[in-house]
């Protein structure tokens, strides 16, 4: 395959990751579908770290950026041109950071739990307790369904930032190929 197929492939991919991100972390402000929690402050603080807006996708820097530059560099012709590929190289590196921040903050938000009302408390009751095996120990009475929709959510931004750490690394290897070897010419008639 062509490096610059390789780059377009890459890039069509990291779109849906990162509209997917942004979406997440959105709905994350909103447990329950219910605007009070996030005007009252009851959100854990992982939500605040927007993992998947800074990291994931509107932080344009990281992914969105990276995805757009590769996917013209994979449009120009068979292989792009070297500087072009070496650009490509720079922006999946940004890509890969940003995809790592947003994973270490799906990581956290995961491992720490989510904040809930149990009894009359607002707490974070599952920060020492391994809750993500044990459906039993779900005591969250306020917001409705809280477990599932912090888990459901935290993981997403977990598996669509490992997929951009790996799209975005794969185009760094990509285009270093690109940008050593030169661009691929087609077969030409003379």
């Amino acid at each position: 395959m062509c490096t610059g197929k390789c780059s377009l492939c890459v890039a069509v991919t990291l779109y849906p990751l990162a509209i997917i991100s942004i979406i997440c972390n959105i709905v994350l402000f909103f447990p329950a579908g219910d605007v009070k929690y996030a005007q009252d402050g009851h959100i854990t603080e992982e939500v605040k770290y927007m993992g998947g807006l800074v990291g994931g996708g509107l932080m344009l820097l990281q992914v969105l950026i990276p995805a757009l530059h590769i996917h013209l560099t994979g449009k120009q012709g068979c292989c792009g041109n070297r500087c072009g590929m070496f650009l490509s190289i720079a922006f999946a590196a940004v890509g890969v950071v940003g995809a790592l921040y947003s994973f270490a903050v799906a990581v956290v938000g995961l491992k720490n739990g989510p904040l809930c009302k149990v009894l009359l408390l607002w707490m974070t009751p599952f920060k020492d307790n391994s809750y993500l095996t044990d459906s039993s120990m779900w005591w969250c009475t306020e917001p409705k369904d809280m477990v599932q929709f912090h888990i459901g959510l935290f993981g997403t931004l977990l598996a669509t930032s490992s997929l951009q750490v790996i799209l975005c690394a794969a185009q760094m290897v990509n285009g270093l190929f690109g940008c050593l070897c030169g661009t691929c010419n087609k077969n030409r008639k003379n």
